[in-house]
């Protein structure tokens, strides 16, 4: 089954560029576009898209208004942030108003088909620098006592752990693999072997993971 997709932002003509970009995958059906979060919440009412890909700035109803709204009303359907802005108070704006992803408008296309399909999963997918940002936060606020890194069934190799550091500065899996001198593969190896220790499901619940157990701080 296609996973359908609706493209809310304000600008005619990135709308119909991302439209183009997303209909050339096989696994992508773009349902519609919005150019408000009004409009968003009327099509979502009798679309039900699985994944919106949702603009911040915008006339009418903003993202993050639209956002919450669409998570209070269809909490099945997830919400990926695609904007110019990066401030910090955007960043957790649209993440507290229930977003699953957060990435600029400069991704690559790769990622951005990556985040469609991550977040049709239920996984967040952050853009490196933002994941950096949300890590910079969670280090700011009270650890609470809990696990430690003894409890862990299955220690994190030292390979891991290096792999796992750079992944909480918000490097992305090619910078890591040219850091490390290693290939892209060996990269998304270790960190399936990290998020499957540690319990987590997609790149920031393991930095979070680390930091309760101990491994960052």
């Amino acid at each position: 089954m296609a996973i359908r997709v609706l493209i809310v932002d304000d600008q005619s003509l990135f709308r119909e560029g991302l439209r183009t970009l997303l209909s050339a995958q096989k696994d992508f059906e773009v349902t519609g576009e919005a150019s408000n979060g009004e409009e968003a919440l009327r099509f979502i009412a009798s679309h039900r898209p699985h994944v919106v890909l949702m603009d911040l700035r915008m006339p009418v109803l903003d993202g993050v208004q639209a956002t919450r709204r669409i998570r209070e009303l269809y909490p099945d359907v997830r919400v990926i942030i695609l904007t110019t802005f990066d401030d910090d108070d955007l960043v957790f704006d649209g993440l507290r108003a229930g977003a699953i992803g957060y990435l600029l408008k400069d991704v690559s296309s790769e990622n951005l088909f990556e985040a469609v399909r991550a977040a049709y999963r239920g996984e967040y997918f952050l853009q490196p620098s933002i994941t950096a940002k949300v890590v910079a936060e969670f280090a700011r606020s009270p650890k609470s006592p809990g696990t430690k890194v003894s409890d862990l069934a299955e220690p994190l190799s030292p390979r891991e752990i290096e792999v796992l550091f750079l992944v909480a500065e918000g490097k992305s899996n090619r910078e890591i693999a040219e850091q490390l001198v290693i290939t892209e593969g060996t990269v998304k190896n270790h960190l399936s072997s990290i998020l499957s220790k540690l319990g987590a499901k997609d790149r920031l619940q393991a930095v979070i993971r680390a930091r309760e157990v101990g491994i960052l701080r």
